[in-house]
């Protein structure tokens, strides 16, 4: 089985060689129906050569070569040991230990996990405390097109939705310090930084501009700050626009503005939750998305969305768009269910190419950049006639917790392309019942010989594995190595594991998870008064 399964994957991948002038072999960058590249790049390759792809697949015109040669072995699997070694190596779990006058935190832990496809890794992930006001934050920042602007967007993003809470007076103090030289009061406590920085050197450029936007809310004399509402909309907006600044003021230093540059041209879609006591917020811009798991009165458990994806398939979308252009671009803002046939979110950071009118981006980069070692693509798509088409502004959701609303999961498209939301409910209910914390209660499936079969294989699958203790661990094992009834084929997992880093990517997103448990307790206690 083991066998037949990894030459199925890595010989579907085979049939899309194309061979281009020269001789050289290379792969075209196809990928399933569920797992689609958010960029549909086009390259010098005439328009006139296709490539086929499995699964009735897209195809991108841009190849890419593959590196592995005909004498690999291609049957190697990965022992049930390593495949739990690759899985773990991104875990991190988190207890909330403080307490709120006397209360415990509404959050109780988080879990997460990270698992690459592209290589580097284009995910990034965050959690951190705001140490001047109250509240954790939880993010997910899905990058494209490179990882540098979800490193950026991950890096700094808290930080603008932290300043836009502090009152009046927090916020001369902090100015205060910066006049007189003086350290500055701490703004974030991370719980789990989005890994390290690239960006050490450019960390002055970012302050500076995050001072100006503190500076900006002490002129509004608002005493108490923003709502937690206003402060995630603008946030999101502010740091987007100072990405696009950054690159069009004149800098001297080399690394600086490339860096720069690398930010504004690639792109990442975020998500973010802000809970504060019985209060959680979630903004979204793009197609990351945030769940909650909640278990009613009688047991039964069920999914309640928090976030819709911004995509072609999400009508109230395609109408934004259509009202924000002419009517003669109607046809032409979604091709293929992409924005303008190259993006397959409709909100993103960074992405200056669909923001930017031609004739800037033509001004930036007439700059003397190496475009080429920087990794930026050039490309103005077809029918660009009204920028911007891309918007970083999120759509924000607030929900009152309640006793039943036990965990929140937040995750790139990584996952959701490969599970349901109420598979993801499934799986962490079923982790917690594994720990013995809850008794799984959905409604059951129907039987027929399939599903007798799977469960089959699952009691195989559950005597090659130790119990996973992290509910994000657990639900990226099943996206990628579930069968069609939702049951785990450790062989079909193995070989997913094993495809070399250049086809990878072919089957798989960059998946990221964050599970954020709630502690039932403290939150009954809001409720009673205590």
């Amino acid at each position: 089985m083991s066998s037949t399964v990894s030459y199925w994957i890595l010989n579907s991948a085979r049939n899309s060689i194309a061979t281009l002038q020269g001789g050289k072999r290379l792969y075209s960058r196809c990928v399933s129906n569920r797992n689609k590249s958010k960029w549909r790049l086009f390259s010098q390759t005439p328009p006139t050569l296709k490539h086929s792809c499995p699964s009735g697949g897209f195809t991108l015109w841009k190849a890419y070569r593959h590196t592995s040669t005909e004498e690999d072995d291609f049957h190697l699997q990965f022992s049930p040991e390593q495949v739990n070694e690759v899985l773990r190596a991104g875990e991190s779990t988190h207890k909330i230990l403080n307490f709120d006058s006397g209360v415990p935190n509404s959050v109780l832990r988080f879990e997460s996990n990270q698992l690459a496809a592209n290589s580097p890794v284009e995910d990034r992930r965050g959690v951190a405390s705001c140490l001047q006001t109250s509240g954790l934050m939880f993010g997910i920042f899905d990058g494209h097109g490179g990882h540098a602007c979800a490193q950026a967007v991950s890096e700094r993003l808290f930080y603008y939705v932290a300043v836009s809470l502090m009152s009046h007076q927090t916020l001369e103090q902090l100015e205060g310090a910066m006049e007189s030289m003086k350290p500055l009061l701490p703004i974030l406590q991370w719980l789990k930084h989005p890994g390290d920085s690239i960006y050490k050197d450019v960390t002055s450029v970012h302050y500076d501009h995050l001072r100006v936007y503190w500076q900006e809310l002490l002129d509004l004399h608002m005493e108490m700050g923003l709502s937690i509402e206003e402060a995630l909309m603008y946030s999101f907006q502010r740091l987007d626009s100072d990405i696009s600044l950054e690159i069009q003021a004149p800098l001297e230093d080399e690394v600086t503005r490339n860096l720069s540059l690398q930010v504004a041209f690639s792109g990442a879609t975020a998500c973010m939750a802000h809970v504060d006591g019985v209060h959680l917020h979630v903004a979204n811009a793009g197609d990351c998305r945030a769940i909650l798991g909640v278990q009613e009165d009688n047991g039964m458990w069920s999914c309640l969305p928090l976030t819709r994806d911004h995509n072609a398939w999400n009508q109230a979308e395609l109408s934004r768009l259509k009202r924000e252009h002419p009517e003669s671009e109607d046809r032409t803002i979604i091709i293929d269910d992409r924005l303008l046939g190259v993006l397959m979110p409709c909100r993103a950071f960074g992405d200056v190419q669909l923001k930017w009118s031609k004739e800037l981006q033509r001004s930036i980069l007439e700059r003397g950049f190496d475009t080429e070692a920087l990794n930026i693509y050039q490309f103005t798509p077809p029918h660009y006639y009204t920028p911007p088409y891309l918007t970083a502004k999120p759509e924000v959701t607030y929900h009152r917790l309640r006793p039943q609303d036990k965990f929140l999961v937040l995750a790139s498209d990584g996952l959701w392309d490969m599970l349901g939301n109420e598979d993801v409910v499934r799986l962490v209910v079923g982790h917690l019942a594994e720990a013995g914390r809850h008794k799984p209660d959905l409604a059951p499936r129907p039987t027929n010989l399939g599903l007798m079969q799977s469960l089959l294989l699952q009691r195989k699958a559950n005597r090659l594995h130790e119990a996973d203790q992290n509910a994000a661990t657990r639900l990226i094992r099943y996206a990628i190595g579930s069968n069609e009834y939702g049951e785990m084929e450790p062989e079909r997992l193995a070989a997913m594991l094993t495809l070399p880093e250049d086809l990878a990517r072919m089957y798989r997103d960059d998946i990221t998870v964050t599970v954020v448990y709630f502690n039932s307790d403290s939150i009954d206690a809001y409720y009673r008064g205590g």
